[in-house]
């Protein structure tokens, strides 16, 4: 009579297969912290890009941008600080007015960052890079009031758009038509809009000056 073999589960050496292929797959599924590594692509420098235009014509183009890109950052955070901060008798209208105006600078980042990086450069990106780049002062923490709040923003779309006009000059001599067209028909036009809708405030009205 042949003899009868019976198993129970698995061996011992698929078992231990088993567990070190499960430690293999929980190894694999937890983040590896900590890493770094060098850039990809350092600051201030241009890829080649087939985008037809002239590569060395470039860093000067993307150092403009990102000015601009600074500015426009600082600017939007500005019209956040005082929708949260206005306060008087005209609050309800600039509560409102300074969030649309904040969604709209919005944009603009996003358009002015991307113009840079399809140019092959890289868009300033962080808090502290922005507050090192940025021409326009910084507010104090606490609340201002309203003429002063205006004014500061005010000042600050002046800057913005006195260096736009002066780089889509540059664009357009440098024959980037797609930066030329992004500074004229966004940035501009968006500012002096802008500039319209906070300078009525400040006609006939007992908010000129502040003391």
């Amino acid at each position: 009579m042949p003899e009868r073999r019976t198993t129970r589960g698995h061996s011992s050496s698929a078992r231990v297969a088993e567990r070190t292929d499960g430690a293999r797959v929980a190894r694999a599924a937890r983040p590896i912290l900590d890493q770094r590594a060098n850039e990809v692509q350092r600051f201030g420098t241009i890829a080649s890009l087939p985008n037809a235009l002239d590569t060395k014509s470039l860093g000067g183009l993307v150092s403009d941008l990102n000015q601009l890109l600074a500015d426009t950052m600082t600017l939007r955070d500005m019209y956040k600080k005082h929708h949260w901060q206005v306060v008087g008798p005209t609050f309800y209208q600039l509560h409102l007015l300074f969030d649309k105006h904040y969604e709209e600078q919005v944009a603009l980042v996003d358009l002015i960052a991307e113009r840079i990086q399809l140019l092959g450069g890289l868009s300033i990106a962080m808090a502290h890079d922005v507050a090192e780049t940025t021409r326009i002062e910084r507010p104090p923490r606490g609340r201002e009031a309203v003429p002063v709040q205006i004014s500061r923003l005010l000042r600050a779309h002046e800057m913005i758009l006195r260096f736009a006009h002066e780089a889509a000059a540059r664009a357009d001599k440098a024959g980037d038509d797609g930066t030329n067209d992004l500074l004229i028909s966004d940035v501009i036009r968006t500012n002096e809009l802008q500039v319209w809708f906070l300078s009525e405030h400040l006609v006939e009205t007992p908010l000129i000056r502040s003391s």
